[in-house]
């Protein structure tokens, strides 16, 4: 039985055929399993790995090298504090104080009502609005002690819901439609480069073994060096013309 609703086991398989190479919509697929589930449970990543062909290992590797996404549960809003030297200048530290005793969490931990997750960023690149700040990737400005208090307050009143979505919403329009080059091109420009490459290679190939046969024929002129000859002009059995005597013209007589 599929993990994956029925939406969105079909929008998976749409993205999918969106690429050349399946295992190419392994990340595209975490998101779309992020956004049902809100983090990557593991039955959605064995589900991903058959649709792109990989190992449900494959898909853990890759999800726990990305920030972005969430091996295990997290807040409804995960809350993300940019703690780098613009935004520490700037108040981050204490803000990110403000923030745990605020929530009642120490950065890394979600509230035990499911609702907020805290963490601690490195830049998020908003610097000329400090301390950044990040609710479910969604910039909400640079903040203070008081207007952090009152982002809480509509989050949990959800009156931010048209501009913060759930966690793993990472876009809310859907991508309608395949690639737009006429896929018979597609298959004529691939086999193009097929065959570019495969020449390519023949030369290459061709290259490496005029070098090898080379290299080999000079190895055994080093070794036997008798075995070489030297080809060059014979020498002239003729001798140089004897120097005319001082005080004679050259040409004949005066």
């Amino acid at each position: 039985m599929s993990h994956l609703s029925a939406d969105v086991l079909a929008h998976a398989k749409e993205v999918v055929a969106l690429y050349p190479e399946p295992r190419s919509a392994l990340i595209p697929l975490c998101h779309l399993a992020q956004q049902q589930d809100g983090w990557l449970r593991p039955e959605a990543m064995s589900e991903i790995a058959d649709l792109v062909g990989v190992t449900a290992a494959e898909v853990r590797g890759t999800a726990t090298f990305y920030d972005m996404l969430h091996t295990e549960p997290v807040g409804t809003y995960v809350v993300s504090v940019c703690t780098n030297i613009a935004c520490l200048l700037g108040g981050a530290l204490e803000l990110l104080e403000h923030a745990e005793s605020s929530l009642g969490i120490r950065a890394g931990g979600t509230t035990p009502d499911g609702v907020f997750t805290l963490e601690e960023s490195e830049c998020l690149a908003d610097c000329d609005r400090t301390p950044c700040v990040q609710v479910n990737h969604r910039y909400v400005g640079g903040q203070t002690p008081g207007s952090f208090d009152q982002l809480l307050t509509g989050l949990r009143s959800g009156s931010l819901t048209d501009t913060v979505p759930p966690h793993g919403t990472l876009v809310r329009v859907r991508r309608r439609g395949g690639l737009a080059a006429d896929r018979d091109a597609i298959v004529t420009e691939r086999a193009a480069v097929a065959a570019a490459q495969a020449k390519r290679s023949t030369a290459l190939a061709a290259a490496q073994a005029k070098a090898a046969k080379e290299s080999t024929a000079d190895a055994e002129k080093v070794a036997d060096p008798d075995a070489a000859t030297v080809a060059g002009p014979s020498p002239s059995s003729k001798s140089a013309p004897a120097p005319e005597p001082p005080g004679k013209p050259s040409g004949g007589a005066a």
